[in-house]
């Protein structure tokens, strides 16, 4: 039977799949899972994007690396790689791939082989290499990849044989491991790539995605919603459920509804505000955990006066951050000194050199010789977990600054063309954040403030300083923890003198579900995973 996508209803297909499991005792029916979700995914490809919905929406449910961070021992845990190793100098990390994993297959591409070193180096090889015929198909780049210079650090990846690649680095990074574990590193089939370049269309190969991960994509409808489907020839553990479906629901206030009523059983990104209301439903509970995130207000240092420290300085000392802390996160989040969380290894306590002083703010302006400033602020148009609503920010620090003679615009658009408009940097400020993509401090840095991600358009500031980028090369070189974390607290304090942007909050990670659903662990980075997502009260219905 084939599905009409114009007319089809997820939320009442897994309504007639509930009323049959009970009217049917024992008949083998799918179990299923609708997540109210905030918006459309912009590719199927993580390596093309550093938006958290399109990782969601793709990396673990998918995809695979070639290894995983394991949250409970603080290490690195196989995935598509069963073993490696690290030569002596650093410079040379050995692969081994597991044997017997199946790539999905769609209506595009039946494969004819399993995973092996081809997949590995293509995946790598179109980032890197820009004369691979697949480098440019990526209108958008490679956003992660190019803010850390993947490209000069990876000067080529061996083949040994069918299950044995070898990675040449130029020098030691330390963070090398951690990136490749990142929700970017996903390996891609080779074969299909192929395929399609030879038919014409290479875009197919980031939007009818296949990948070697716990579920497929069977259907996407823009504006409605994705559906997975288990992939029942997965070489892991095989997911709880046979089902997931996207609800796509842009406004939270909907999503509220959606999971109170019990349309959807997860919900992303709850407010902090609706927390309140979310208690008076004993069927619903919130998972938390210190997140490793910043909120940030990033000014762009290329524009005048913003290219003047002191009225960077300035407008830092303005802004009042408890403030904000109680009016938009409700006690769901810490006020940031600095770049880095509480919940990150490297974390020093350090003094707010930017702290609330109107007083400050305005001799620093008058230093400056500043006078009827204004300029526009642009804000985020969707909840993030770092912000959970970047408007109402706005209007706080537009108040504030008010109060020390500056005014402020408010500016937004839609997400889409937000991220859009955000590339071409012609903006004053801007109001964003940061969700870390792994444990590893340098992932709060070089993807943020390096020159590289200046380069990338991910370097929202567009600082570049020659002396962070020596700190932070310097970090890398080195595995020994405490070396690490004293150059990170001296890039800390480089950062909070030159004030390329104001550290706001470091939230935490909220996830909003129905009792009836197990989440084994709410990660606190990262893009969501549904492969161990459980319906607890599953074997009671059937």
């Amino acid at each position: 039977m084939r599905v009409n996508t114009e007319r089809w209803n997820p939320l009442a297909f897994l309504c007639v799949l509930s009323f049959l499991v009970t009217a049917c005792g024992e008949l083998n029916v799918p179990s299923g899972i609708v997540y109210c979700s905030e918006g459309n995914p912009e590719t199927f490809n993580p390596q093309l994007i550093t938006s958290g919905t399109t990782i969601d929406a793709s990396s673990h449910q998918l995809y695979n690396r070639l290894i995983e961070y394991n949250n409970d021992s603080s290490d690195y845990i196989p995935s598509l790689a069963t073993d490696w190793r690290v030569s002596e100098d650093g410079l040379r990390y050995h692969f081994t791939l597991r044997k017997n994993v199946q790539f999905q297959y769609n209506e595009l591409f039946n494969p004819s082989r399993n995973m092996n070193a081809d997949d590995v180096i293509f995946s790598f090889e179109r980032i890197i290499n820009i004369e691979h015929p697949y480098h440019l198909v990526s209108r958008t780049g490679y956003p992660f990849f190019q803010s850390i210079d993947f490209s000069t650090l990876v000067t080529d990846i061996e083949k040994v044989n069918d299950h044995e690649v070898i990675f040449h680095l130029a020098y030691k990074d330390a963070s090398f491991l951690s990136n490749l574990a990142t929700d970017f590193a996903v390996i891609l089939s080779a074969e299909y790539a192929e395929q399609q370049l030879e038919a014409g269309t290479p875009e197919n190969l980031d939007y009818f995605a296949i990948g070697t991960g716990p579920f497929y994509l069977a259907e996407y409808v823009k504006n409605d919603y994705i559906r997975f489907k288990r992939n029942q020839y997965y070489w892991g553990k095989n997911a709880e459920i046979d089902l997931l479906v996207f609800d796509i629901t842009p406004k939270s206030e909907a999503r509220l509804a959606k999971i109170i009523t019990q349309d959807c059983q997860v919900s992303a990104l709850p407010k902090a505000n609706e927390l309140k209301v979310i208690s008076k439903h004993k069927h619903l509970e919130v998972s938390t955990k210190p997140g490793l995130n910043v909120a940030f207000w990033a000014f762009n240092t290329q524009k005048p006066p913003l290219d003047d420290v002191r009225v960077r300085q300035a407008l830092a000392h303005a802004v009042d951050k408890q403030n904000i802390l109680n009016v938009v996160y409700h006690d769901t989040a810490v006020a940031a000194t600095g770049i880095l969380p509480p919940a990150s290894w490297a974390y020093s306590e350090i003094e707010d050199a930017n702290d609330f002083d109107p007083e400050k703010a305005k001799y620093l302006l008058d230093e400056a010789g500043v006078t009827d400033l204004t300029f526009d602020i642009w804000a985020m148009p969707v909840v993030r977990i770092y912000n959970p609503n970047a408007l109402k920010t706005a209007e706080l620090i537009q108040a504030d600054l008010a109060n020390i003679g500056v005014k402020v615009n408010i500016v937004s658009y839609d997400w889409s063309v937000f991220t859009q408009k955000l590339i071409s940097s012609d903006y004053d400020s801007v109001l964003i954040g940061w969700n870390a993509d792994n444990t590893d401090p340098d992932n709060f840095f070089t993807p943020l403030l390096s020159c590289s991600a200046l380069e990338s358009n991910n370097n929202r500031s567009r600082w570049c300083s020659a002396e962070l980028d020596n700190i932070l090369a310097k970090a890398k070189e080195t595995r020994v923890k405490s070396e690490r974390k004293r150059l990170y607290r001296q890039a800390e304090t480089l950062i909070t003198k030159n004030v390329p942007m104001v550290n706001l909050a470091h939230a935490q990670k909220l996830l909003l579900k129905n009792t009836d659903v197990a989440v084994k662990n709410v990660n606190p980075y990262g893009g969501m995973s549904f492969s161990n997502v459980q319906l607890i009260n599953e074997e009671k219905t059937r």
